[in-house]
């Protein structure tokens, strides 16, 4: 029964060797092979030996050729290609070959004595028209090579910082320290930049890792603001793409400015990464994490207390004024904020702070404004009264403050709480009319006076009399205190003579002599 199952079952055909395919398979009588000449002659194996094998080694050879690339045949590694050639004088298969080939030789430092430099820099352009003309691929043998490039020449140390963060100013005028080997490390740079904007992240993300960006972070602080402006390009395109990065990149900055404001107060770019974070902030979904709320509390505003604020106070305020676009009822929270860190003697600064204080008033509701009004002008009107003059400033602190009055938001903010704001500053308005040095200050307080006469008459005559009143106590008060120090005085002068036994001796040694002369 199975012998019968199994002869129905048909029969593959046998196929011919495949080392014979080059001859032509007569099906005759005989099946013998035979020749193609058309003679129907049989073909003799000893006359055409050698046909024969020359034929069978070249099936041979395309059948390995085609089972085993060359890559595989060399044990499975490219070929190396010499990193001097141009990418136009090779292949287009061997391109990739030659681009990990030159950045594998990008990788060695050199001294700017050295020839090889010349050759490095012209590997650096061809690199970069190479990747910037899309014919590179970014393998993973090529984004390691790449990062390691990086990493070999921009991650270094730098040279110990002469100069002293306590004689920082405000604007810090120093002249900017550039770095000799620019031309070099530009290249790097870009081709760093391309390699950000073309790399896929998930392809990338064994290379850009936490160690990668924090030594990316750490070049933030060199002196050459070249350098700091392409690491801001960079850093940006990397939390853009690298999703997986951004908590990691905040928490990282954070660190960086919690050290710069409790430490050192000595970093360069501040002002770069601040730059980075409004376009950042700006990108936040809403409502706002609690994670980013912290970022405003603890690291952006005691940004405010270092001395050299001013050299990235303009990139904070942006920061800040894109927290308070975000949620508006941050603006109460951040003008505390601004008086807790408010300068005493630092006139420049306070010039900061009042624009700073503008621009939130500007932004800020009925209600947030309500709940700081009170502390908000009484620092204002301290600036009213202030004498501060400097020629290398535009305007005086009395000045900027007294411009508030020019802000239409401002200006109806306070006509809406009059009650609460004038008696507050009428008294620095008075002070300034009466004794303030300067005319500007003093023409200034008179339109203010004017426009509060306007809004409400009665209110400024309730507040003169009001003044007059106070001036008249404290006159009474300061006279008693006269009157009570002139006792004091006295009493503690004959209580020092009587108690004194040299003063008691002397006096009575005064009057034995002047007695004994009177006797002679």
């Amino acid at each position: 029964m199975l012998k019968q199952i199994l002869s129905k079952i048909p029969r593959k055909s046998s196929k011919p060797d495949p080392i014979d395919a080059t001859t032509v398979i007569d099906t005759g009588t005989n099946n013998n092979p035979v020749s193609n000449s058309g003679n129907g002659a049989p073909c003799s194996t000893t006359t055409n030996g050698g046909n024969s094998f020359s034929s069978r080694l070249n099936v041979v050879k395309r059948v390995s050729s085609a089972v085993f690339p060359s890559s595989i045949m060399s044990g499975g590694v490219d070929a190396a290609v010499e990193p001097h050639i141009s990418f136009k004088d090779i292949s287009p298969l061997q391109k990739q070959n030659l681009f990990i080939s030159k950045l594998n030789f990008c990788c060695e430092i050199s001294d700017f004595s050295d020839a090889h430099l010349d050759l490095k820099r012209e590997a650096l352009v061809e690199l970069l028209d190479f990747v910037s003309s899309g014919s590179a691929k970014f393998t993973e043998p090529a984004i390691s090579a790449i990062c390691k490039m990086c990493a070999a020449n921009l991650f270094r140390v730098f040279p110990p910082k002469y100069r002293n963060s306590s004689n920082a100013t405000e604007t810090d005028d120093e002249e900017p320290m550039f770095d000799p080997a620019w031309s070099h490390l530009q290249l790097v740079y870009e081709l760093l930049l391309r390699f950000t904007s073309l790399v896929d992240a998930k392809a990338a993300k064994k290379q850009v890792d936490h160690s990668f960006v924090l030594r990316l972070l750490d070049l933030f602080d060199s002196d050459d603001p070249r350098e700091r402006d392409c690491l801001k390009s960079v850093l940006h395109r990397i939390y853009g793409k690298f999703m997986v990065l951004r908590p990691f990149i905040r928490k990282a900055v954070s660190n960086i400015i919690y050290r710069f404001v409790y430490e050192t107060e000595r970093h360069n770019g501040i002002a770069e990464l601040l730059e980075i974070f409004g376009s950042i902030i700006s990108g936040f979904a809403l409502p706002l994490k609690e994670e980013h709320k912290l970022f405003l509390w603890r690291a952006l505003m005691p940004l405010h207390k270092p001395k050299s604020v001013g050299i990235y106070h303009q990139q904070l305020a942006y920061c800040i004024v894109q927290f308070v676009d975000k949620d508006p009822k941050l603006t109460g929270e951040v003008i505390k904020g601004l008086l807790k860190y408010w300068p005493v003697t630092n006139s420049q600064k306070e010039l900061m702070f009042i624009s700073e204080v503008e621009e939130m008033l500007e932004m800020t509701s009925m209600d947030e404004f309500q709940k700081v009004m009170v502390p908000l002008f009484r620092r204002i009107g301290g600036c009213l009264n202030s004498s501060h003059y400097q020629l290398s400033t535009f305007l005086q602190v009395a000045e900027r403050a007294h411009l508030l009055w020019n802000n239409e938001r401002i200006v109806n903010l306070v006509i809406h709480n009059r009650q609460v704001i004038v008696p507050i500053v009428f008294s620095a308005l008075e002070r300034n009319s009466q004794n303030h040095w300067n005319q500007a200050v003093l023409n200034l307080t008179q339109n203010i006076r004017k426009m509060f006469l306007e809004m409400d008459e009665e209110l400024m005559l309730a507040c003169q009399c009001k003044l007059e009143e106070e001036q008249s106590k404290s006159n009474v008060v300061a006279e008693k205190r006269r009157l009570t120090w002139e006792n004091l005085e006295s009493a503690a002068g004959g209580a020092a003579s009587f108690n004194n036994p040299i003063s008691n001796t002397i006096n009575l040694a005064h009057v034995e002599s002047a007695s004994c002369s009177v006797a002679c």
